[in-house]
């Protein structure tokens, strides 16, 4: 594959589609997808299983800058920061559960990862998950959000950690968003909008960099250093706009919440459907 402007563009152009949206409740696999599918055509200029892997690899650059604006809770976690408590002498977020949340999709992961990438990685599939992760979003914001109990991600419960890694699991399906199923989930189950955030933000960091990894590993045959500047140049725009993304999103979720975005998710799928399908 011979790399000139043009491609490095379409690799910055999905960049930036991945890191404005891997972490608004409105899908970057659903994004990438349709920009790809629509306008960009990347399969045209790398095989079917390097354009595929390629849409997971780049979030590696969103899972970077997460663990930059996280870094100190990371650490924290890890044990080496020595302070489990906050300034109130409430307990801390802990690792086991974040990984408590993990253990659904995880599990469903591996085992349909095969057919997810055979079946589920098209324009038509990403509009149905667009539509009804939407529905959710709505119904967490009307039913749920009013009172919240859990002000703080440090407030988490193992129980609500693990219930929410079972909504989570709706998000293997391309288009219905991964922070769009943990928020709804998280607020139906009595935690503020920026706690979910924050608790999905950080769950998010294992679980894509698992996903991301294995799928290199399974594809490292299909790759070929003519294409290494693609990836690269994915990557990097990726982290940059992640960053700038998700300081934003921080700021907003408990003024905004999950409609507008749910709103935008049902107009742009009844867009795609009747301008290009």
């Amino acid at each position: 594959m011979e790399m000139d402007l043009l491609t490095l563009i379409k690799a910055i152009i999905l960049g930036f589609v991945e890191g404005m949206t891997e972490f608004a409740p409105v899908s970057s696999t659903g994004h990438m997808i349709i920009v790809d599918d629509m306008w960009l055509h990347s399969k045209e200029f790398l095989s079917k299983y390097e354009a595929n892997t390629f849409k997971v690899v780049i979030q590696l650059g969103s899972i970077l800058a997460v663990v930059i604006i996280f870094k100190d809770r990371f650490i924290e976690m890890l044990g080496l920061g020595g302070r489990s408590k906050n300034s109130e002498g409430q307990s801390r977020l802990k690792l086991s559960q974040v990984i408590i949340g993990l253990i659904p999709a995880g599990v469903l992961g591996v085992l349909f990862e095969d057919y997810i990438d055979e079946h589920l990685f098209s324009t038509g599939t990403v509009l149905i998950g667009l539509v009804i992760g939407a529905l959710l979003m709505i119904f967490a914001d009307i039913f749920g959000g009013k009172n919240p109990k859990t002000i703080s991600v440090d407030q988490i419960t193992y129980k609500q950690a693990f219930s929410i890694g079972l909504i989570q699991c709706f998000s293997l399906w391309p288009g219905f968003s991964r922070s769009g199923s943990t928020i709804s989930g998280g607020v139906l189950l009595g935690l503020t909008h920026r706690a979910a955030a924050d608790f999905t933000f950080i769950m998010a960091v294992p679980i894509m960099a698992g996903a991301s990894m294995l799928s290199l590993l399974k594809n490292l045959e299909y790759f070929s250093l003519d294409a290494l500047p693609f990836f690269i140049a994915g990557f990097l725009s990726a982290f940059v706009f992640a960053l700038i993304s998700i300081r934003f999103f921080l700021k907003m979720i408990n003024k905004v919440k999950l409609i507008p975005f749910a709103i935008y998710r049902i107009v742009l799928a009844g867009l795609i459907y009747f301008i290009f399908l």
